[in-house]
């Protein structure tokens, strides 16, 4: 492709990128504005008071630093073993008042009453409960006494929740024992049950366009969830037809590039800090096995509750600190294979060694450990309640799924970000000094690189009184836009350069090819972020932009399967790209992943009418599972393959390790989706779908024998999943040990690639 080809592509970019920001800046605002209230105080007509905004928001800080969205969900962000609060405080409180009303008709409870009768009650309780009656002018909320005694008998029920522990719920007991803090509980969960079944003003729908779904007052999906989710559906096919008729209208080509006949990379020396990055894939296997033990012990403890086996692990470990440090360890591994490809990838793209970057190197990775492993024990020591005062918000638990670690651990990994970003660009700079078409890509990757030390610093947009509709809309900045964003074009443009050092395809191809998938993923994937949002106190705008733009992000996974027969095509051009087939065999993994995990998964829950029954129900993981594991971890795990067979040249390694690793990882995935996860999310949504969420989330559905039978199911493909894990665990030791190389036998040597005086290959990429 030509400059000028290149410079249209880039204009197309920035015009996505600038538009889409504009969008999901001035949709924030907009949220902002609209958000539910906080009242100063809310009392019964006879003058009792119930709770304060001061309280509301004591609570809500309690409830994050104890674990948050670890334990259990509030509006449907959260785990799945515990309850929904906001949807079973909504239905505590709706029962007592039914059953008081039966009561005094002489009735033993509501549903002993007749349908008439039942259906008068149910519009009387939608009345005083859905009738808006905050005062903007006070900022009181005014409710009827019985619905205050209703409230005082929910805050006891949590009390006795929280401090006796609830084995079903895998909260253990003690978790909370101060009486003011259980009280500022409850008064967090009603709050977030208030605006869920309180009509904004002028408008039949409540804050959170009435979801939870829960028949007894009428909340039901709206017209605009109905009509936006249709349009969604149409866009989708429209999208899928435009890509197709796209590229059955290129000319097919003739081979990308005539491959070399031996590995250009043998005969090549490592760079100082290019061979310090090596230490970084051997903690990127280690922190991969510790995650997937977490793993194990988060699935259990949905059937067991309290433990392991009948070991007694809630007193060590929590439920809420197991599933934290689950996900932690997932973004850390994951993350810390990407930066050590960049570092990597730097001097051998810039084709020199910058001055002290080694030093840099090494003092990031020491950075790097004493982030991960100080977060970890701060999450662990917030939720045993050891760090008094606002500690827990500095060095403990945030509550919020992703961006748990606390605020100081947080600053110290933007700091680390920006070393790396440094780092990454005085590499790189030597690249753009000389002449040819590698230096379009290299803009992209500079940019990629840039965005990932940027947007991880939207999760300081959250607070610890920040007001919970807008911690949801920053905290999906961050695991949107930075997790399934930046780091994915990153990951491209990484994958891009692999490729054209290994000369298997020509700079100007990977170039237009990558912007071109950029362009493609950036025009669904900024917008679509408020994908994420449909149901968090957001306006009904949330719900057309989120549908329409989500669709476009599966788009282009329809067309994955030409990704990943290229990279298998490339993985065969000659015989030494073998020696790189296992890496290039992961891409292929991503590929499969994109479009199971991310495109059909993502979809499923995607559109407004899915999601309104399915969020906060186990199709979240399934889509979690296959889209941040099966494309972000495969991808990682190809990357660390590639750029560790390429520190260590010239020797044979044993491949059944990664063969096993490789296809345990990927029948477990398979496995435990479809036996356990996907069937238990689909029986939750037809619970939800005919009697509430609340029930799709209690116990007395969750702890029926079908259900039980189906989370043993997940066995199997756990422990497939697990020893495929330990598998790749087991080789990257052996590298260390030497029982990963082959006894005898050495990768045949070929053309060695001219040196710089650092022992860098000239031309840049």
């Amino acid at each position: 492709m030509s400059t000028h080809g290149y410079r249209n592509l880039w204009i197309i970019l920035g015009f996505v990128v600038l538009v889409s920001f504009a969008v999901l800046g001035g949709l924030g605002f907009r949220i902002n504005s609209m958000k539910p209230p906080i009242p100063r105080e809310v009392r019964t007509t006879d003058g009792t008071l119930i709770t304060t905004g001061e309280e509301i928001r004591r609570g809500q800080n309690v409830w994050q630093s104890i674990g948050g969205q670890e334990v259990g969900s509030v509006w449907g962000h959260g785990s799945y073993v515990a309850p929904d609060w906001t949807a079973d405080f909504l239905h505590r409180e709706l029962v007592f008042i039914l059953n008081a009303w039966a009561a005094q008709e002489g009735s033993r409870d509501f549903e002993s009453l007749s349908a008439e009768r039942q259906a008068a009650l149910k519009g009387r309780l939608k009345e005083i409960i859905r009738t808006n009656t905050y005062d903007p002018g006070t900022g009181n909320v005014t409710l009827d006494p019985l619905r205050g005694r209703a409230i005082e008998a929910a805050f006891a029920h949590y009390a006795d929740v929280f401090s006796n522990g609830r084995p079903e719920y895998a909260i253990p007991k003690g978790a909370l024992t101060d009486q003011r803090e259980l009280r500022a509980l409850g008064a967090f969960f009603f709050w977030t049950s208030w605006a869920a079944s309180t009509n904004r003003p002028d408008l039949p729908v409540t804050y959170t366009q009435n979801w939870p779904h829960e028949p007894l007052i009428d909340n039901r999906p709206t017209g605009d969830n109905i009509v936006w989710s249709v349009i969604s559906f149409v866009v989708l096919l429209a999208g899928i037809g435009a890509m197709v008729w796209y590229f059955g209208a290129q000319q097919p080509g003739g081979e990308d590039s005539d491959a070399p006949e031996n590995d250009p990379l043998l005969g090549f020396t490592p760079t100082p800090s290019q061979r310090a990055t090596l230490k970084y894939f051997f903690v990127v296997g280690a922190l991969f096995v510790l995650q997937m033990i977490m793993g194990v012990i988060v699935a259990h403890y949905g059937v067991e509750g309290t433990g392991f086996y009948g070991f007694k692990l809630d007193d060590i470990l929590p439920y809420s600190v197991a599933r934290t440090w689950h996900l932690q360890l997932g973004i850390f591994w994951i993350a810390t294979a990407w930066l050590a490809t960049g570092l990597y990838l730097a001097p051998a793209v810039g084709g020199a060694e910058p001055r002290f970057q080694k030093i840099g190197v090494n003092f990031l990775f020491v950075a790097l450990l004493v982030i991960v492993a100080g977060s970890l024990l701060g999450e662990w020591a917030s939720v045993k309640r050891f760090l008094p005062g606002d500690l827990w918000f500095w060095f403990g638990h945030q509550g919020y799924e992703y961006v748990d670690l606390g605020r100081f651990w947080q600053l110290f990994l933007l700091v680390g970000l920006a070393l790396w970003v440094w780092l990454m660009v005085r590499g790189l700079a030597p690249a753009f000094r000389q002449p040819g078409e590698h230096r379009s890509l290299l803009g992209l990757f500079v940019v990629s690189t840039g965005a990932i030390g940027l947007f991880y610093a939207a999760g300081l947009g959250i607070w610890k009184n920040t007001h919970l509709a807008m911690a949801e809309y920053w905290r999906w900045w961050v695991v949107h836009l930075w997790v399934e964003g930046f780091f994915e074009v990153f990951a491209t443009v990484a994958i891009a350069f692999l490729f054209t050092r290994l000369r298997l395809i020509r700079a100007a191809t990977a170039t237009s090819a990558v912007l071109f998938a950029t362009i493609i993923f950036l025009s669904g994937g900024i917008i679509g972020t408020f994908h994420h949002l449909y149901f968090s106190g957001t306006p009904s705008v949330i719900l057309a932009f989120g549908s329409v733009f989500s669709a476009l992000e599966v788009v282009p996974l329809a067309l994955i399967g030409f990704e990943a027969w290229k990279d298998l095509r490339l993985s065969r051009v000659r015989h030494w790209a073998g020696t790189y087939r296992w890496a290039i065999y992961f891409f292929v993994a991503v590929a499969f992943w994109n479009l199971v995990g991310a495109g059909l998964f993502g979809f499923l829950i995607n559109p407004p009418i899915a999601l309104y029954f399915m969020q906060g129900l186990n199709t979240t993981p399934v889509h979690g599972h296959t889209a941040l594991f099966g494309v972000y971890g495969m991808l990682a795990i190809g990357l660390m393959l590639f750029c560790v067979r390429s520190l260590m040249p010239g020797r044979a390694w044993k491949d059944k390790p990664i063969a096993l690793g490789f296809w345990g990882l990927n029948i477990g995935l398979l496995l435990m989706v479809l036996l356990s996860i996907l069937p238990i999310g689909l029986l939750q949504t037809w619970a939800a779908v005919e009697t509430g969420l609340w029930f799709a989330r209690s116990p007395e559905f969750l702890q029926v024998p079908l259900l039980q039978t189906l989370r043993w199911l997940r066995i199997p493909g756990d422990v497939i999943f697990f020893l495929g894990s330990l598998s790749i665990g087991w080789f990257m030791i052996g590298l260390l040990t030497g029982h990963s190389f082959a006894e005898s036998g050495t990768v045949r040597a070929g053309s060695v690639m001219q040196k710089t005086e650092q022992g860098m290959p000239t031309g840049g990429a």
